[in-house]
């Protein structure tokens, strides 16, 4: 099924007559996110899945850049699955820190780091300093096949600063230190419709969206 579709993907290309996939899997483990893409991508009457549903498995992320990571991930999506791809880098840039934890966001604190001992590790490090000026940032690559010579990808940035100590329950990561100055509050308070609108997640996915239907008009 999988070469099929490949082979249909790449007929077209030669064609120069792409079509917007019937089907992308996102290279994610992560639900919310899942959900998230799937209702922005309904209305192309696209259907997003999850990889773990398509037996894809987690890959190592060896690289240096948020590019390099989310070009790794949607790759590997793409080559086990034979569909096209999307995957998502993202993570919390902080100036004081020289831009930690940057792509090590994730696992700040060490390997089995949680969001809470993450945040506490991040609280000391910034313990008694006065610039606390930071953002979020997310890349998004989309690949029609592991052998995409031209992946479309796109970037956002979320500016804020960080708070000396954790403020609201929703969100997730350092959304409970975050702090948006454009709405005075953290990002763990605002509403969720408008935290898709406004955040580095938010403005890259605006662009991918962009960027595809050129691509596929």
């Amino acid at each position: 099924m999988y070469s099929s579709l490949f082979q249909e993907q790449r007929k077209n290309e030669e064609s120069g007559t792409l079509k917007f996939p019937e089907k992308i899997v996102l290279a994610t483990g992560n639900q919310g996110k899942v959900r998230e893409f799937a209702s922005l991508f309904a209305d192309y009457g696209v259907d997003v899945v999850a990889q773990k549903e398509l037996g894809v498995s987690d890959v190592p992320e060896t690289g240096t850049t948020f590019v390099e990571n989310a070009i790794i991930k949607a790759r590997h999506a793409a080559q086990v699955t034979g569909l096209p791809a999307i995957a998502d880098d993202s993570g919390l840039v902080v100036d004081a820190l020289g831009g930690a934890p940057g792509i090590y966001s994730a696992r700040y604190a060490g390997a089995d780091a949680t969001d809470d001992t993450n945040i506490d590790k991040l609280l000391a490090a910034l313990n008694g300093e006065t610039q606390r000026k930071a953002h979020f940032f997310c890349t998004l690559v989309f690949m029609r096949h592991a052998d995409d010579p031209v992946p479309l990808v796109s970037q956002g940035k979320w500016q804020g600063e960080i708070l000396t100590a954790r403020s609201g329950n929703d969100g997730f990561g350092y959304d409970p230190v975050f702090h948006v100055p454009t709405h005075g509050c953290t990002a763990a308070e605002l509403d969720k419709a408008e935290k898709n609108r406004i955040s580095h997640r938010g403005n890259a996915l605006a662009i991918l969206l962009d960027n595809m239907r050129a691509t596929f008009a």
